[in-house]
């Protein structure tokens, strides 16, 4: 417990007298850590905090790192700028050495701030100071992007940039052709047709990488460090994150392996507004990124860019490609589902330069001053739509149906009818598309009026439901007719003589959360919600097989 005598020799609190030193003791938390443990992680909610004994530092994750920004030693402080900003803290405070640190709640800080006019000179002033450090290291850190140097219009390049985006590694694009590209990468004009080129910040030159060796070369694990686990999580949606956290969390040895990036679909929606416990909304990646971070910190292994050629169901044998064998006690399969393709003539050869599935907030900047169309009447195209309308000039959403009431949350609908320069046509679908190298105007038919016209633009995002990819499964594993797989009361058959657990497949130990599960409520809080219980379920599985 803190009491004032621990406060008297801090300069900050020199200008009280014993007595309010003892009462700013009373009302604090006296939290005493070990090495390596965090007392406060970016974004969660801003608290004071003074150093009493020990040393700590001030880190930020950055793309697949933490650097250190500041030392915090006795008597230093930390968490005065978001709190007095009324913001989520801006960064991590964590323990070098065994360390005690007092916290104070964001209304005794402002309330000392009130009274002590010396105190609040000091805060103010050491505010002032960080937030000018925190516009320089924007700045710098604007510098040490990754550089990716190629076409628009080019498939490759683009691929490039979204592996970069959602990962959030920092990078900037660059046309090769252009006299400033050449003036920052001068290695460019030896290269001709050989894009992309991704100029690393340590000065390396990657040309035309794979994605595997881009991750590899920007840090992000691709290995995993052994070969027997307690769980093995295939698939990095909003269920896989969560069960990767609480299978760490729990003591388990826990691998996710994701083929693209952490988040899945959900990852690359630009605004998820109904997710509990944000009331401003949050995007996709950056709940993806605050999730990825949670179940690292917690001891969760994360592998990109692998994805899994197969699983012995008998022995809980998880082949990743490349032939690696993993040995796992128990497996959660949270692999969502694939965006289905539309079915027009020559779609293939303009998918992905102009033509697009989902959005990923990689495109933003794309469609600036543009006239963008959206096919699809549900959450994931009204999010987009709300996204890039503050870029695009105009936002058109086709749709088949009459409105969108049927197919989208109403809040959603009344935020899209205060945005000027979004439209909704009705009875509407696109059955052509025209361009060479890339898309240039879509031909739309209006189904009410019985005409076509041809509409000129180079952006078209495609939401048009999604399917389950789960051939490469075992047939072991039981899915319906829809490639779903079925779990709880619909496992069947099933051969022990205890009831399945709620999200157990037909194979025991083998679980199913998100999308890809028969009957799921499509939502990232019921994924999230049933990547936990997986793992509950996991151990009540090996209990069980134990005994």
């Amino acid at each position: 417990m803190l009491t004032g005598d621990d406060l008297r020799d801090l300069p900050l609190f020199a200008p009280f007298s014993d007595d309010e030193r003892g009462e700013i003791a009373r009302q604090a938390a006296d939290l005493h850590v070990q090495a390596g443990e965090y007392v406060v992680q970016e974004g969660e909610e801003p608290y004071f905090y003074v150093v009493i004994s020990g040393m700590m530092h001030v880190t930020k994750h950055v793309g697949n790192g933490e650097p250190v920004l500041a030392t915090r030693e006795r008597g230093e402080f930390f968490g005065e700028t978001p709190v007095l900003l009324g913001a989520t803290a801006f960064a991590n405070l964590k323990a070098v050495t065994a360390s005690r640190v007092m916290r104070l709640d964001p209304f005794e800080l402002q309330a000392l701030t009130v009274r002590n006019a010396p105190f609040k000179a000091t805060i103010l002033s050491t505010m002032n100071e960080r937030l000018s450090y925190i516009g320089e290291r924007a700045v710098e850190q604007k510098a040490d992007a990754v550089l990716v140097v190629g076409r628009r219009w080019d498939v490759a390049c683009r691929d490039t940039r979204t592996m970069l985006a959602r990962n959030l590694i920092r990078h900037e694009f660059l046309v090769i052709d252009e006299p400033a590209t050449r003036e920052r990468v001068p290695e460019s004009e030896h290269y001709g047709e050989r894009c992309p080129l991704v100029k690393l910040v340590d000065g390396r030159l990657l040309v035309q990488p794979s994605t595997r060796e881009l991750a590899e070369a920007v840090g992000l694990q691709t290995v995993p460090s052994t070969q027997d686990y307690d769980a093995i999580v295939i698939g990095g949606g909003p269920g896989g994150l969560a069960a990767a956290v609480y299978g760490a969390s729990e003591g388990l040895r826990t691998l996710l392996i994701e083929r693209e990036a952490p988040g899945g679909q959900a990852g690359t929606s630009s605004r998820i507004e109904n997710y509990l416990g944000f009331p401003t909304g949050v995007s996709g990646d950056d709940l993806a990124d605050r999730a990825l971070h949670q179940a690292k910190r917690l001891g969760a292994e994360v592998l990109v860019t692998r994805s899994v050629s197969s699983i012995d169901a008998r022995s809980k044998t998880v082949t990743l490609d490349g032939g690696v064998s993993l040995a796992t006690r128990t497996i959660v399969l949270a692999t969502g589902v694939t965006w289905r393709t539309l079915a027009i003539p020559g779609i293939e050869r303009l998918t992905g330069v102009g033509v697009y599935y989902g959005a990923a907030r990689s495109e933003a900047l794309n469609t600036i001053g543009k006239d963008v169309f959206l096919i699809g009447g549900g959450n994931s195209a009204g999010q987009a739509a709300m996204f890039f309308s503050g870029y695009a000039r105009s936002v058109t959403i086709l749709i088949r149906g009459a409105d969108l009431a049927a197919s989208m949350s109403d809040y959603l609908i009344r935020q899209l009818a205060t945005r000027a320069n979004v439209t909704v046509e009705a009875r509407s679908e696109v059955v052509g598309l025209r361009g060479e190298r890339h898309l240039e105007a879509i031909d739309v038919a209006d189904r009410a009026a019985g005409a076509t016209t041809v509409r000129a633009t180079d952006a078209l995002f495609i939401f048009i439901g999604a399917d389950a990819e789960t051939d490469w499964l075992p047939p072991e594993i039981a899915r319906d007719e829809r490639g779903y797989i079925l779990t709880g009361p619909d496992a069947t058959p099933w051969t022990l003589e205890r009831d399945p657990y709620l999200l157990e497949t037909t194979v025991p130990g083998i679980f199913a959360v998100g999308d890809v599960r028969h009957a799921s409520v499509k939502r990232v809080a019921s994924a999230v919600g049933e990547g936990s219980m997986a793992i509950a379920f996991a151990h009540q599985y090996l209990a069980t097989a134990a005994t």
